[in-house]
């Protein structure tokens, strides 16, 4: 019992209608720009080697931000030729896919650490300027944020100060 009638597959090649695709598509991101799903295990294997928290440390929001989102496209890259290579029994391969992985992670782990200490130490300067009489945390936009209590000719000893 069929509720609709389904299309017949057009088995001749020459009576297929070409479909358009966007070679800007999003979904081109879990391939390589050759668009193979299945690269040698030669090719999986050229890659460089993790972030380390030191280097992170040095970038901006922006950057890391960017290099999170390349590592998820990376991960994301690498399960889809994992998947392809289980779905066809390739028997290859997999080392290679798991080490790369472990490499995307691991950078994954450093970019957490780096953004981890930039929060503390937001924390602890949040901490100290609730504590300075001198900082106006509420201050208004535009406003000055920070009235220093003592000016530079006060702070002067006496026998210092300009007659």
């Amino acid at each position: 019992m069929k509720k609709y009638e389904l299309p017949e597959p057009v088995l001749d090649s020459t009576r297929r209608s070409k479909v358009d695709v966007d070679e800007n598509h999003g979904l081109w991101d879990f391939f390589r720009p050759d668009k193979n799903a299945l690269p040698t295990p030669e090719d999986t294997a050229k890659y460089g080697r993790p972030w380390v928290v030191e280097e992170l440390r040095h970038k901006s929001w922006e950057d890391l931000h960017s290099l999170w989102w390349i590592c998820c496209k990376e991960r994301n890259l690498l399960a889809t030729q994992k998947y392809e290579r289980d779905r066809i029994k390739a028997g290859y391969g997999e080392a290679e896919i798991l080490d790369r992985d472990r490499v995307v992670r691991l950078t994954q782990k450093a970019i957490k650490h780096a953004l981890t200490e930039r929060y503390y130490a937001f924390e602890e300067a949040r901490r100290v300027a609730v504590a300075d009489p001198e900082v106006n945390l509420d201050a208004e936009p535009g406003t000055q944020a920070y009235t220093p209590i003592y000016s530079d000719e006060a702070a002067l000893e006496p026998e210092y100060q300009s007659s």
